[in-house]
């Protein structure tokens, strides 16, 4: 029998940002163009929603 792999909990899992994981603060630092210490400001003040986080973000800028 072969293994199923589910789609289930990608998309929720992209709609986050880790904000204690670092390669996840790097990448989303890298792609708005501010610091991991802004990113990890933005998770801590709007909670971790990628969409809310890059909204704080470039509202910032």
């Amino acid at each position: 029998m072969a293994n199923q792999h589910s789609t289930r909990g990608r998309a929720q899992d992209r709609a986050r940002v880790a904000g204690g994981q670092d390669h996840e603060v790097r990448y989303e630092a890298h792609k708005e163009g501010v610091s991991k210490d802004a990113v990890k400001e933005a998770v801590d003040e709007v909670g971790n929603s990628r969409r809310k986080v890059e909204a704080k973000l470039d509202a910032d800028k």
